[in-house]
């Protein structure tokens, strides 16, 4: 290793474990984690994108033996993430973050002008229209085109993609988001920053939050938590982000969520020593 990728690599792994070493004695603390390539690896079949081995498990334990806000924030429905997951009883802000499905089983949906939905219903009937139907995925406001193990017809896709937007006659508005493996128009009414910001609106500037995501979409929420909060990206590959740091999935990812448990430990017990090991190690 050089010397300054060494050096890179000491900082990363100090904000993770300087981190760790405030949740015991915060006022508060929050997990917010998205779901699609960070607890769960990509899968054609998005129906059946179930989590890493142990996820389920490891995070139970957060919401049962930590006093943790669990939070899931994702660009999937809200009511998705239940059944893949395995867990009730859980936080979930779907749609990038315009829907807010409450542990209680109560949802909240943002309002959506109604000439936004015009437009997306627009983008939908295109869609069918250049023979994209079952590669599409239609949400609360907007739908999204996916070619995840297809990467041969990806170039056709986006050039489709690109007339469908094209040929959407009011675009003020709306949002041409590509992501890893497809590509999303939406209404930009709400992102992940966004539900973010309310999360963290909601607890307080004492209140310890991290964020860990892996898509172009998760760079929303981590420009929302910067100076706030820990914003880990999780990859097997790095890439430019604006993350304090980078663990791979699935055994580094554990690795945090055990520590994080760790790290929030009953009143009666002593806080814990967090060192910097090899659980975090690297570096672009």
């Amino acid at each position: 290793m050089q010397n300054g990728e060494s050096v890179e690599h000491s900082q990363r792994c100090t904000k993770i474990n300087s981190f760790l070493s405030t949740l015991s004695t915060a006022r508060s603390r929050a997990l917010l984690l998205d779901y699609d390539g960070t607890l769960a690896p990509f899968a054609c079949d998005r129906a059946r994108a179930f989590p890493y081995p142990e996820v389920p498990e490891t995070l139970h334990r957060i919401q049962s033996d930590t006093d943790t806000r669990l939070v899931i924030v994702t660009g999937r429905r809200a009511s998705d993430i239940p059944r893949l997951l395995g867990l009730v009883d859980i936080e979930i802000w779907g749609c990038h973050g315009l829907e807010r499905l409450r542990p209680d089983g109560s949802n909240e949906i943002a309002r959506v002008d109604a000439r936004l939905l015009a437009a997306v219903e627009t983008a939908c009937n295109l869609v069918a229209c250049e023979g994209l139907s079952h590669l599409a995925e239609r949400k609360t406001a907007g739908i999204a085109v996916h070619w995840r193990g297809r990467e041969q017809i990806s170039e056709h896709v986006v050039q489709r993609m690109r007339r469908i937007w094209s040929m959407i006659p009011d675009r003020s508005d709306l949002r041409f988001a590509p992501f890893d493996g497809g590509i999303e128009i939406r209404a930009a009414v709400k992102d992940k920053g966004d539900a973010v910001r309310s999360i963290f609106s909601e607890m307080g500037p004492q209140a310890a939050i991290a964020y860990l995501g892996d898509d172009i979409t998760d760079e929303d929420a981590f420009g929302a938590l910067t100076r706030r909060g820990l914003n880990i990206l999780v990859r097997t590959a790095y890439r430019p982000t604006l993350a304090d740091a980078w663990i791979k999935p699935p055994a580094e990812l554990l690795a945090f969520l055990q520590s994080w448990i760790s790290a929030c430990p009953p009143p009666s017990q002593q806080k814990p020593t967090i060192h910097c090991g090899s659980k975090f190690s690297h570096q672009p």
